[in-house]
């Protein structure tokens, strides 16, 4: 190692540790420590972001599976032709279903050119939620939506 180097890296090492040595609170650990009061807002109204992806046509099964701490809702819909794309189940915190039942849409992207509309196999979409035990508290049955149907899995 040269001279220049050396002193270099002993320069940056003794710049290091003066960052954490006293307490200014303007050393490398300071900041994560001190607290500054948080101004509170009273009545904000957050904008609600719909979601513009259309239903699918149709909702063909809902199956429940059980795992430790939770479970995993999975559904299989069914657009109208080949090509959907970015399919989710979609909360749906509006919906009228009554007290203990969970609302979810069936969405998903048509493509942005007609496809074929082939099998319904091929067409197939499965998507995937979990839910975890605390989630679940008071909840008795869950409904998935489609444009065409509902189907829905109670306790």
């Amino acid at each position: 190692m040269t001279f220049s180097k050396s002193t270099a890296l002993i320069a940056s090492l003794l710049a290091l540790a003066a960052c954490g040595g006293g307490d200014s609170g303007s050393g490398l650990f300071g900041w994560l420590t001190q607290e500054e009061p948080v101004e509170m807002l009273n009545e904000v109204e957050f904008a609600v972001v719909r979601d513009q992806r259309p239903l699918v046509a149709s909702v063909e099964s809902l199956v429940i599976e059980r795992l430790p701490g939770g479970i995993i809702v999975r559904a299989t819909g069914l657009p109208p032709m080949q090509g959907w794309y970015d399919a989710q189940l979609v909360r749906e915190a509006n919906a009228a279903a009554g007290p203990g039942v969970l609302v979810y849409s069936f969405r998903a992207r048509p493509p942005e050119t007609p496809t074929r509309v082939s099998t319904q196999q091929s067409r197939e979409l499965i998507v995937g939620t979990y839910l975890s035990d605390l989630e679940l508290a008071g909840i008795t049955s869950i409904r998935v939506l489609a444009a065409g149907n509902a189907r829905t899995v109670g306790r």
